[in-house]
């Protein structure tokens, strides 16, 4: 089996996120042991912005600035990266009621017609092969679930469940720490609910 690991926190060794995704990756290897895992950190190599040059390349046109080749190769490994994976872990702490940048830049790569989806008969159909596992370590400094007042600011989880259910991954599980600058009482207990889940995992 193959995991795909991605994390997208700027807060290196600070971050929940990351803790939550490693909790996850070595539960998934503790389940399945012997299986490989492909490492991506979209902070410590971040993709370009999509800009008119990657639309142009996109279009056939020539490429002649070697950091957008770099970029574009960048972009179909992240695609391969999909393919190949059985399970896919990615971190995602919520910026500003989304997702970082650099996990959005990631996304642009991902979503590409006639590669990880289509337009069929009957509207958008993704293309990636069905059967495969997603986990998202989700991280809130606030409250966003239930009845909270906060919760028409966010544009983080149902994002993300719908770009990945576009190409086809559908099964999506949430790992969730939310609450995280409300004080430390409330961190701890947050963190200790999402790796209770962690430990509860099922193959």
């Amino acid at each position: 089996m193959t995991i795909l690991h991605i994390d997208s926190s700027i807060l290196g060794p600070y971050s929940v996120s990351r803790a939550l995704t490693a909790e996850v990756v070595a539960k998934q290897q503790a389940l399945f042991p012997g299986s490989g895992v492909i490492r991506r950190d979209l902070v410590a190599d971040a993709a370009l912005h999509l800009s008119d040059a990657h639309l142009a390349a996109f279009q056939g046109g020539e490429v002649t600035d070697p950091a957008l080749g770099r970029d574009l190769e960048a972009g179909g490994a992240y695609i391969e990266d999909l393919f190949e994976a059985d399970v896919i872990v990615i971190g995602a702490p919520m910026y500003n009621f989304s997702v970082p940048s650099q996990l959005k830049a990631w996304i642009d790569r991902i979503c590409v017609a006639g590669r990880t989806f289509q337009y069929g008969a009957n509207g958008p159909e993704g293309l990636l092969p069905k059967g495969k596992k997603v986990f998202l370590a989700s991280t809130r400094g606030g409250v966003y679930t239930g009845d909270s007042p906060a919760a028409a600011l966010e544009h983080h989880e149902s994002y993300l469940r719908g770009v990945l259910g576009f190409i086809g991954l559908t099964d999506v599980t949430v790992i969730r720490a939310e609450g995280l600058n409300m004080g430390d009482e409330p961190k701890a207990a947050a963190i200790a609910k999402a790796k209770a889940e962690i430990d509860a995992l099922a193959a």
